[in-house]
């Protein structure tokens, strides 16, 4: 699997916003699910406030990650098609994504934010160098969650 990562455009954030609809207790993750999160995905000027990137495959939308950058710390947001979740692809586009920042972004720790029940998340950013760094209760799909912190350096 080989991804081209490019800005997002605006035609890409309508189809992941609108369109990717995930099963089960992954639905958490639907842009749908969270108006704030919505609004400021489909509004291009609040969405470029921070770097996003579309990943393709094959000239096909396979996922999106997003890049805030604080100092030398780098948090990333990411997210795949529903339907290659699952599959044994979060590894190879975890990879990919950090091989990106590090040809083209300066930070010595990266951060990521992940809901605690997503156990199949936490393992792939666990095997890709990620190591556990807390838990926090955030606000998002208009209640308040359990996060797991997780943090790689450099």
């Amino acid at each position: 699997m080989e991804l081209v990562f490019r800005p997002l455009t605006q035609i890409h954030a309508l189809e992941i916003a609108n369109e990717w609809k995930y099963d089960g207790i992954y639905s958490f993750y639907d842009m749908t699910a969270d108006a704030e999160d919505y609004e400021e995905f489909m509004d291009e000027h609040l969405r470029n406030q921070n770097d996003h990137y579309e990943a393709l495959e094959n000239h096909t939308l396979f996922g999106f990650f997003c890049v805030i950058q604080e100092n030398a710390s780098i948090e990333i947001g990411l997210g795949m098609r529903p339907d290659v979740c699952g599959k044994g692809k979060g590894k190879q586009f975890v990879k990919q994504i950090l091989d990106f920042l590090g040809h083209n972004y300066k930070f010595d720790t990266l951060v990521m934010h992940v809901a605690s029940f997503n156990q199949r998340a936490i393992k792939v950013y666990r095997s890709c160098g990620f190591k556990d760094s807390g838990i926090t209760k955030r606000r998002s799909n208009g209640g308040v969650y359990e996060f797991l912190t997780l943090v790689k350096k450099a």
